[in-house]
C-alpha cells in the first residue's frame, strides 16, 4: 500500500500539470570594457532600477570589489531596501569586479617589506586614470546619468578612495570610506592629508568614514584622524561623518557600516 502511495504522489506531482515555468532571474547587465589605460578588459556588474527607464537620469554609486562573489550583490540589495522603506532615490549601481586590488588600490612605496607582501603594488595612479577618462565617460554614455556619484570602499578599497578624495576630490560627491588602510606605506597618505585637502574643491561633497571597535588599534587611530582632519579643514559645503562600529571587525563590519551611512544620507519618515 505504502509503496502505491508513493508511486501516485510521484507521478501525480512530476506531471506537467505542476510543471513550472523557469524564467531568468535579472537585476541588470553585465558589461566588459575594453581599458586602453589598464591594458586589459574589466567586467562591470550594473544594477538598474526595477523601474529603470532610459530616458531619465539616475545617480550612480561606484563599488570597489564589486564583483558577484564580493561586495556588489549585497550592495545593491542595500540599495533596494532603502529605496523602498527610506524613500531614496532609484541608483544604478556599478560593480568594478577586481582584476588585482592589491595593484590597482595601493600607491607606490618603497618600503621592502610591503613590496615583498604586494609584488604587484603601487598603480593605484593609473586605476584613477582609468576611472576618470574610461570608465565615468563610459557610464554616462551607455546610461543616462546625473551628477551625483558615490564612490564605496573599504580596506584597500577604502584606502583608494580616500586618495581620490584627498588627490582628485572632483571625480564623486560622496565617499563612504570604511576601515581604510592608511597605514600603508607608513602612513604616508594620512601624513599628507592635510596639505592635500587643502587644495581640494570639496564644496557639495559627502564624506562618511567608519572603523570597527574590533579592528586593530592603529587602524581605529587612522579612520578617526582622516575625519578628524576633514572636519578641521572648515571646507564650506563640505559634509562629514564618522562612525565607530561597536559590535565589528575588519570582517563583519562593510555591510551594517554602509547600512548606517544610508541612514545618515536617507533617514526614515513616516
Amino acid at each position: 500500500m505504502k509503496r502505491l502511495l508513493f508511486i501516485f504522489f510521484l507521478v501525480f506531482f512530476t506531471s506537467p500539470l505542476f510543471a513550472q515555468e523557469t524564467k531568468p532571474l535579472a537585476i541588470g547587465e553585465i558589461k566588459t570594457l575594453k581599458s586602453v589605460v589598464l591594458k586589459e578588459d574589466r567586467t562591470l556588474n550594473i544594477y538598474l532600477p526595477s523601474t529603470y527607464d532610459s530616458s531619465k537620469s539616475y545617480p550612480v554609486i561606484y563599488v570597489l570589489d564589486g564583483s558577484m562573489n564580493e561586495d556588489f550583490l549585497h550592495i545593491t540589495g542595500l540599495v533596494q531596501f532603502f529605496n523602498m522603506t527610506f524613500g531614496m532615490p532609484d541608483f544604478i549601481v556599478v560593480g568594478i569586479a577586481n582584476v588585482d586590488r592589491k595593484r590597482d588600490f595601493t600607491f607606490h612605496t618603497d618600503l621592502k617589506d610591503l613590496k615583498k607582501d604586494y609584488p604587484t603594488t603601487g598603480h593605484s595612479e593609473k586605476f584613477i586614470r582609468f576611472i576618470e577618462s574610461e570608465l565615468q565617460p563610459y557610464i554616462s554614455k551607455q546610461y543616462k546619468t546625473t551628477d551625483t556619484r558615490y564612490l564605496i570602499g573599504q580596506s584597500l578599497g577604502g584606502l583608494l578612495a580616500s586618495e581620490i578624495l584627498l588627490k582628485h576630490s572632483t571625480l564623486f560627491t560622496h565617499y563612504l570610506i570604511v576601515s581604510p588602510s592608511l597605514w600603508w606605506d607608513d602612513e604616508s597618505l594620512l601624513k599628507a592629508a592635510p596639505e592635500l585637502v587643502a587644495k581640494q574643491e570639496l564644496s557639495g561633497t559627502f564624506v562618511y568614514v567608519s572603523v570597527g571597535k574590533g579592528e586593530d588599534k592603529i587602524m581605529q587611530r587612522e579612520a578617526s584622524e582622516l575625519y578628524g582632519l576633514l572636519k578641521k579643514a572648515n571646507k564650506p559645503g563640505l559634509q562629514t561623518a564618522f562612525k565607530l562600529m561597536t559590535d565589528d571587525n575588519h570582517a563583519t563590519i562593510l555591510h551594517r557600516s554602509l547600512y548606517e551611512a544610508l541612514l545618515i544620507l536617507f533617514p526614515y519618515k513616516e
